[in-house]
């Protein structure tokens, strides 16, 4: 019976001792951007790498980004390899200007806000929302922005409706598709959906736009937008 309790006692002390070390502080964030502007994605379906070495064996630190394009990250003060995988979000990445690579060093010493410019296929322009009734109405221009050997065409052009700000393939309650092939003019695009009720009523709902593009697991989005019914 001692000889357990005194197993017990060190156990404690060493949980003790382990939890006291100290959280990570650091604040790290910023955006995915394209020439400055956040590339809208997915909720909760893109992400990056950050590898830490010096602690055994290496395994990463996945940032997830947020559906307007930004993320956020608690780490400790360090050196840290910053990696886009390939086939994570609707873009290619852009070469590392110190070591030309898709490989960054970020160096962390105090918070840091930093974005991190892609290439994306598309980006969704001037995306206007309209209402008739429990009718949603949305325009918008599609700018191909990949245009050489590495392009892409549009599988489809999607249309979402939710009750709240998390709009995507997941989160909603109507949806509108066109095929790419269907898209006459890229510059002037229009969708619209039924809305169904809801329940509580609601005097608004949340809408943007996704693109799916061949080949492309994630799709882009237009800002989120707030329409009154």
């Amino acid at each position: 019976m001692r000889n357990s309790l005194f197993i017990i006692i060190i156990l404690l002390a060493a949980s003790c001792k382990k939890d006291n070390y100290a959280a990570p502080g650091t604040s790290f964030k910023g955006r995915i951007t394209y020439q400055g502007e956040a590339v809208n994605v997915s909720h909760g379906e893109v992400f990056f790498e950050l590898w830490e070495s010096g602690w055994g064996k290496r395994t990463p630190i996945n940032v997830a980004v947020a559906q307007d394009g930004s993320f956020s990250s608690l780490l400790f003060d360090g050196t840290y390899q910053l990696v886009l995988p390939k086939g994570q979000g609707p873009y290619l990445t852009l070469p590392d200007a110190a070591s030309h690579t898709d490989t960054t060093l970020l160096q962390l010493k105090g918070d840091r806000n930093m974005d991190i410019e892609v290439l994306p296929y598309y980006m969704i322009r001037n995306a206007k929302v309209s209402a008739n009734g429990r009718q949603v109405a949305v325009t918008c221009k599609l700018e191909k922005i990949i245009t050489d050997a590495r392009a892409k065409n549009v599988e489809r052009i999607m249309l979402y409706v939710n009750r709240t700000q998390f709009v995507d393939g997941i989160n909603n309650i109507a949806t509108q598709s066109m095929n790419g092939g269907d898209i006459q003019d890229p510059g002037n695009i229009a969708l619209q959906v039924n809305v169904p009720a809801v329940n509580p009523v609601q005097a608004s709902v949340f809408v943007r736009v996704g693109v799916k593009i061949e080949g492309v697991e994630d799709m882009i989005f237009s800002p989120v937008i707030e329409q009154k019914l």
